[in-house]
């Protein structure tokens, strides 16, 4: 009897797969209608945003560096640091110094902080949609939170060896990706349609489907006029 019922399950998905490949066309038509809708929405409803990075190299108070223990302390800081750049009293200073039309939190959305492994080296990148703003600001992040870390944490300052850069290339609101996304949305759209579909249509067409759905034979059949 469980065997039974595993044969009529395993038909029932056989069927369900087979409507859906039989609708491939209405598949494909939604997929590309909303590829193309996606499409048009990155490609002229979004803002481009672009991006510059400065780089921070982080010294221990020692001014030279003699043994292991003045690297793992070096270490330590730069972890500190990463926290540090992006606090509100930093970022605050850096609003009010270039007179920024926007929140603490708006500043700290568009702010990354990243440390390359097994370096003492800090990255700042700051995401704008003005790629000359995005230059100033991280330029503005690198000085004042070198002098933050001079004056409230009592260290050496960390030098900055590259300031920010200004790239002509957008670095995000990728046409390709939002067709990419509409894409797959249009197409598990059109296979959830389909199968709610299958899932609900109780309509019996042949006696093969009465005899699987009822276990009744039919005795006869009329032709369609």
């Amino acid at each position: 009897m469980g065997a039974q019922k595993n044969d009529e399950i395993e038909i029932d998905l056989g069927e369900l797969f087979l409507n859906i490949v039989s609708h491939w066309a209405a598949i494909m038509l939604c997929t590309v209608l909303l590829a193309t809708v996606g499409y048009s929405y990155g490609r002229f409803m979004t803002t481009p945003q672009y991006s510059s990075t400065s780089v921070l190299y982080v010294l221990s108070k020692s001014t030279s560096i003699t043994s292991v223990a003045d690297l793992q302390v070096g270490s330590n800081l730069t972890n500190d640091y990463l926290q540090v750049i992006k606090a509100r009293p930093v970022l605050e200073q850096v609003i009010e110094n270039l007179g920024l039309n926007m929140t603490y939190g708006q500043l700290a959305s568009s702010v990354t902080v990243t440390n390359q492994s097994n370096t003492r080296m800090l990255s700042i990148t700051v995401r704008n949609k003005d790629i000359k703003q995005a230059k100033m600001i991280t330029d503005e992040i690198a000085d004042v939170s070198a002098a933050f870390i001079s004056e409230k944490m009592d260290q050496d300052p960390p030098t900055v060896i590259q300031y920010g850069y200004t790239d002509a290339k957008a670095v995000s609101t990728s046409p390709a990706k939002y067709a990419l996304y509409g894409a797959a949305m249009g197409l598990l759209l059109a296979v959830g349609v389909i199968v709610l579909m299958s899932l609900l249509n109780d309509k019996i067409m042949t006696p093969e489907e009465l005899e699987k759905r009822t276990g009744l034979h039919s005795l006869a059949t009329l032709p369609m006029e």
